[in-house]
């Protein structure tokens, strides 16, 4: 029998001056960055909620408080990577994720790629179980009116499976 598991991942980060528009660990040219404690990568944000989320592991605010000095400016693509090898300890691991970026500028369009490869690098999976989308809200509300960037995730983890028992290979021998 497997097991699966379903998590739901949000997070939204505010737009300022001053601050590079970091999201799925690719910089992209903007005139306004996301203001956090890290890097503020609002999708790797929402992805990682969502692969605790899925085991009941609480948020990426327990995980990684922004009390704690030690992740000021931190890449969010390293904080994933952690994440996952947390999932992967408890003997889970990634079967897809769905994520789609609401903001009304830049276009995303052209580094949804580059963002579907590097989560490909973090988490060891196939370009097939990456999903990232980017949508408008079509100028209404605070990503409407640019003011913030926010993001939404699903995922589904599977039980990783236990080593099957493996029979030598080689030449049968009659008795």
């Amino acid at each position: 029998m497997l097991d699966f598991r379903i998590g739901h991942g949000y997070d939204v980060h505010r737009l300022t001056t001053d601050r590079q528009l970091i999201l799925g660990g690719v910089t992209i040219p903007h005139t306004h960055g996301l203001l956090g404690h890290s890097d503020a990568d609002v999708l790797t944000h929402a992805i990682m909620d969502a692969m605790l989320g899925a085991l009941a592991l609480g948020d990426i605010g327990q995980h990684f408080p922004d009390t704690a000095s030690c992740y000021a400016g931190a890449d969010s693509m390293q904080l994933l990577a952690h994440v996952n090898r947390l999932i992967q300890s408890k003997g889970w691991e990634l079967s897809n994720l769905d994520a789609t970026v609401l903001a009304q500028a830049p276009k995303l369009a052209p580094h949804i790629m580059q963002m579907r490869k590097n989560y490909v690098a973090v988490l060891g999976c196939n370009l097939d179980q990456i999903s990232v989308k980017a949508t408008t809200e079509e100028h209404l509300g605070f990503t409407g009116r640019k003011e913030g960037v926010a993001a939404h995730c699903v995922v589904l983890l599977s039980r990783i499976p236990a080593p099957m028992f493996r029979r030598p290979v080689g030449r049968v021998v009659p008795l």
